[in-house]
């Protein structure tokens, strides 16, 4: 079951406080940048954040679980703390501010 457009506006706009936070469509369901760095995965109208020490002090006790088959655990954020925009806005800032950037990929070479 694909996440539904809805969702994820709310999510990126609840997200977005004091970061700019956008959605990217991946594989049928959706990727959440901060800047440049992938923060959160939605699946299954589901919130994802990678985890980081930062994040991890910040959510406290939390399920974690894969967004998809195979995929690394991740803190699943429940939808009644989407409403919570600093809280949320705060957790994207942290996780974006202890990932790395990510690696730029060399241009494909022409046959």
């Amino acid at each position: 079951m694909a996440s539904n457009q809805s969702t994820v506006d709310f999510i990126v706009e609840q997200s977005s406080a004091t970061e700019v936070v956008s959605a990217k469509k991946m594989f049928g369901e959706y990727g959440i940048f901060c800047g440049e760095k992938m923060v959160a995965l939605v699946c299954d109208d589901e919130l994802f954040v990678k985890p980081t020490p930062g994040g991890k002090a910040l959510v406290g006790d939390c399920t974690e679980g894969p967004p998809y088959p195979g995929a690394k655990p991740c803190f699943m954020i429940s939808g009644e703390k989407w409403d919570d925009r600093e809280w949320l806005s705060q957790l994207i800032g942290i996780t974006a501010s202890q990932l790395p950037v990510p690696k730029k990929k060399a241009p494909k070479k022409q046959s």
